[in-house]
């Protein structure tokens, strides 16, 4: 069982999918239409009527191309930085010749309106703002629909990472304002890795077409997506048949679900919280703020996080997640998202779970967490 937040299980409705017979995506006709039929699937889950692009690389190659496409040197970037792959785009920006300016905040902390207005009041001429909507390695959730809209009034160009949350907590792009939204194959939707894709506002497209300087690089040009795919319907690259196929079915199953997967995926993150704390555990972000796709949780006083968590996939045959950085150590990580936010699949887990607790003189006070749990749905 692999527990961890993304990737996921993949069904086999999916799998059957990657075994369809490929083509030539540079020369079939029917191919284009498909990829054009996926892309607009894909906005119905994002809630955008803007450009979506899908690209062949893992969710990282969205980030990356987001900001090279639109910093250019010198641009200074609001870096929200309460997490991991919040510091990381900073990187990034420095990397293509920007500005980072940190929010930083601890990484059990979500960023606010009043954040924002703080830095932006000291740094008027800001004009771009990275974000990442849930910080997977602690499980939080930055309020996108309260800070992008913020943003967007204060003239501000926003990118958000929102990989391990579409399609397990609705997203608004348009209504909330968010200009470049960026997704992966491999989370929320159960696909398997190495795709990412992105929808890019009318906004957006205007600062990377009047920039002042080249875009460094080919495969990270977005530019290349509009003046080749939707001005000359060529492919700035051949696309990865299989994959695109393996998405378009997952993205199906999304759709299919309709508004009730956001349902799901909340029902089962509160039972998986409330059974870790029957259970004695402590949620590591602050109440109000936790993922609906991810749990992030203290590990427990005397038990070492590494040789805890090889002793679960070793003998019981279930993965989950440490963490990153200052987190290192410190929290396990559930993943419920996708195919792995089923009762069937968490009941499972807990009652392996708890197996490997009790090898580890984990005091659970009599307690059964998978009955805890069936009991929490």
């Amino acid at each position: 069982m692999i527990m961890t937040p993304g990737p996921t299980e993949v069904s086999e409705r999916v799998r059957r999918a990657l075994s369809k017979p490929i083509t030539n995506p540079d020369l079939d006709e029917e191919f284009f239409t498909f990829y054009d039929s996926l892309c607009s699937k894909l906005k119905k889950v994002l809630n955008t009527d803007e450009d979506v692009f899908i690209l062949s690389g893992e969710g990282i190659l969205g980030l990356e191309a987001a900001v090279a496409s639109i910093v250019e040197p010198e641009d200074k970037v609001l870096c929200v930085a309460n997490g991991v792959f919040g510091e990381g785009f900073g990187d990034f920006v420095e990397m293509y010749g920007g500005i980072p300016f940190y929010l930083r905040k601890e990484y059990n902390e979500p960023v606010t309106k009043k954040d924002l207005e703080d830095v932006l009041n000291r740094h008027p001429d800001i004009k771009i703002a990275t974000v990442v909507h849930c910080e997977t390695p602690a499980g939080l959730i930055n309020p996108i629909e309260e800070i992008c809209p913020y943003l967007h009034e204060r003239g501000i160009i926003t990118i958000v990472d929102a990989v391990s949350s579409i399609g397990g907590m609705k997203i608004k792009t348009d209504e909330w304002g968010v200009d470049v939204i960026l997704g992966g194959s491999q989370k929320c939707l159960s696909a398997p890795p190495g795709l990412t894709f992105l929808s890019i506002s009318k906004w957006a497209w205007e600062k990377i077409e009047k920039r002042k300087h080249p875009i460094h690089g080919y495969y990270l040009n977005l530019l290349l997506w509009k003046e080749m795919w939707k001005e000359k319907r060529v492919f700035p690259y051949t696309q990865p048949v299989s994959d695109i196929y393996g998405l378009n079915e997952a993205v199906d199953t999304v759709l299919e679900e309709g508004e009730n997967i956001y349902e799901r995926h909340r029902n089962i993150a509160c039972a998986v919280r409330k059974t870790l704390k029957e259970a004695g555990f402590k949620i590591y972000p602050k109440e109000g703020f936790e993922s609906d796709t991810v749990t992030a949780f203290y590990v427990p006083s005397g038990i070492e996080d590494e040789r805890f968590r090889k002793h679960l996939q070793e003998e019981y045959k279930v993965m989950i997640a440490g963490s990153w950085g200052k987190l290192s150590g410190k929290v396990w990580r559930i993943g419920h998202m996708g195919e792995n936010a089923r009762e069937e699949k968490l009941f499972k887990f807990f009652k392996e779970f708890q197996k490997a607790l009790i090898d580890f003189n984990w005091d659970l006070k009599g307690k059964n967490l998978s009955e805890i749990f069936a009991g929490n749905i």
